[in-house]
């Protein structure tokens, strides 16, 4: 009997091995059916048991606050898209009926997708690399995200060629021997990308800008944050919110200004001049000394030009020759106290109340002083705080800020004149 059943199964293996070489066609599709079938099981038994194991694997080994980056950036994931290649460039020869031109063709596209798919994970590597090493402080300093844009460059070139190679069933070497006659080409091509490593180098050996600095460069509208740093541009998000480009070469050709010692020194620089109407200075009367005698930020100030002007007046009785007290420097005298006394500018940087050269516009009076914070809304509130104040007073030193004649004072003439 049981040889019976196994005579019976032979006979009707022959006879569906009969059927089907009377149709080749379908022993091609259904053995190509087999093998993608294959491909895909083993496809996904790597994608759902390995690549699960290896990420677990994974969080044990590195620390968990770089567990979101590999996360985002599977290196095993594109790894494992080589897996169904494998598996077709080994087993497309057993495919029955199939010329030896479409299995060179299937085998040569198989091992093309090998290629990309491993300089893909050797860039996304890179790319993971450059991520953790963004959050080490010293990042800021050193970026590196220019020179890993170089050797991705260098992968997919190399790529590139192999491909080629794999399709014209020649060496790389020969290709690449084969291009060395196109260098002057290549040279001409890849200029920008070589200005731009070599921008890179001296960038970044002369510390010449870091993520985080303020940059100024009017020649290029970029007046703002260094925010990225790659190989061919340098990103400055300016403080209307909006982004400037810049060429990495253009940063070494051309000039431009880093505010980074100001945040280096913990103070910015307050420079700016209220313009004196010079018909209103005059020499002190003695109801101004009086008054002047009963604010407290004159008082050292007039003691000591009491005793300077005394001994001066004694050497010359001349009057024409003897000094005296002007409403104007007094007036210097009293902003220079005042902002020694101010807490927001800071007492260990310079600090000057001069004269600038009269212009038309009246006599330019100076303040160069330092905020103690480069907080752009507090150093403004402070920069105000002080010229409201001066403004407000400055007409108790019976001096008068320039203000060019608006139409309002052309009227008021008239009606006084009528």
């Amino acid at each position: 009997m049981k040889w019976n059943k196994e005579n019976i199964l032979q006979q009707w293996w022959l006879k569906i091995n009969d059927w089907v070489d009377q149709y080749p066609w379908l022993e091609m599709l259904s053995s190509l059916f087999i093998l993608l079938l294959v491909a895909c099981v083993l496809y996904f038994v790597t994608k759902k048991i390995v690549i699960v194991g290896l990420h677990r694997l994974i969080g044990k080994v590195f620390p968990s606050t770089n567990n979101d980056i590999f996360a985002d950036h599977s290196v095993i994931r594109r790894i494992a898209n080589i897996i169904p290649a494998l598996i077709i460039l080994n087993g497309i020869g057993t495919v029955p009926h199939l010329t030896d031109k479409i299995v060179q063709i299937v085998q040569m596209l198989a091992q093309a997708w090998i290629f990309l798919t491993i300089a893909l994970s050797i860039a996304e590597c890179l790319n993971i690399f450059n991520l953790i090493y963004q959050r080490n402080p010293k990042s800021r300093n050193k970026p590196i995200k220019g020179y890993l844009q170089l050797v991705k460059m260098i992968l997919f070139i190399v790529c590139g060629l192999m491909i080629l190679g794999t399709f014209l069933k020649k060496d790389v070497f020969t290709l690449l021997a084969g291009f060395g006659a196109m260098a002057a080409v290549l040279m001409l091509v890849f200029q920008n990308t070589i200005l731009s490593l070599v921008a890179s180098v001296q960038i970044s050996s002369y510390d010449m800008i870091r993520i985080g600095d303020w940059i100024e460069m009017p020649s290029l509208g970029a007046d703002g944050d260094v925010i990225d740093m790659s190989l061919h541009t340098v990103t400055v998000r300016n403080f209307d919110k909006t982004y400037t480009t810049i060429p990495t070469n253009r940063l070494v050709t051309d000039t431009f200004k880093n505010w980074r010692g100001m945040a280096d020194a913990g103070c910015r620089r307050i420079k700016r001049s209220i313009f004196i109407d010079q018909t209103s200075i005059h020499f002190l009367t003695e109801n101004e000394l009086e008054k002047f005698k009963h604010f407290f930020l004159l008082e050292e100030y007039l003691d000591e030009k009491d005793k300077e002007l005394t001994l001066w007046n004694e050497q010359f009785k001349d009057s024409l020759n003897q000094r005296r007290l002007t409403n104007l420097g007094t007036f210097r005298a009293y902003i220079l106290h005042y902002l020694r006394h101010h807490s927001g500018i800071a007492k260990n940087q310079t600090l000057l109340v001069r004269q600038m050269q009269p212009t038309a516009e009246g006599l330019p009076l100076e303040i160069y002083a330092f905020s103690t914070t480069t907080v752009w809304a507090e150093y403004e509130n402070i920069q105000s705080d002080i010229f409201d104040h001066l403004f407000a007073i400055i007409t108790e030193f019976g001096l008068r800020a320039y203000q060019a004649p608006s139409g309002n004072d052309m009227t008021l003439w008239r009606q006084q004149n009528l």
